[in-house]
């Protein structure tokens, strides 16, 4: 049951951000510190990814583990309007694959990296920077789960 009334959580909601996220926010901090340059947010690569290697051609989605479905504890489902809220979560995967179908067939690398390995009060920002960077130089063209181990809740 939800506990504010459907205007209230319609606010809520309409304020939930799609850049500039926190865990967007830490993980380029720590990619700048260590040398790494980038885009942000280009609207010409599909699914606008939140950051954009031009010289390794290749993206990073920072991915919220509630919209995107993750799989660990944020991934809670809603208790009401539950049919809107499963639509709404199978539309998002399905377009999350289709985006990184398009930019890995137009020659993209694409990783992606999950909000709860940036979020969670032992995780560290800089641990999953030297992933990227590792990533970066390694040529690999794809990498689903780019976290630091136990982001799941799993080693």
């Amino acid at each position: 049951m939800d506990t504010v009334d459907k205007q209230a959580r319609s606010r809520i909601m309409s304020r939930v951000g799609q850049k500039n996220t926190g865990p967007e926010m830490r993980l380029r901090r720590s990619l700048h510190k260590i040398g790494l340059r980038y885009r942000l947010h280009d609207k010409k690569l599909p699914g606008t990814p939140d950051i954009v290697f031009p010289r390794f051609k290749a993206v990073v989605f920072v991915h919220g583990c509630f919209w995107h479905r993750h799989g660990c504890k944020a991934t809670t489902p809603p208790g009401t309007n539950v049919d809107f809220w499963r639509k709404k979560f199978d539309e998002n995967i399905a377009r999350d694959r289709r985006n990184t179908e398009s930019l890995r067939n137009a020659g993209w690398r694409v990783a992606v990296i999950w909000e709860c390995a940036l979020k969670k009060k032992c995780a560290d920002p800089d641990v999953i920077a030297r992933l990227v960077c590792e990533w970066l130089a390694s040529g690999e063209e794809y990498n689903k789960n780019l976290t630091i181990p136990d982001s799941r809740g799993t080693p």
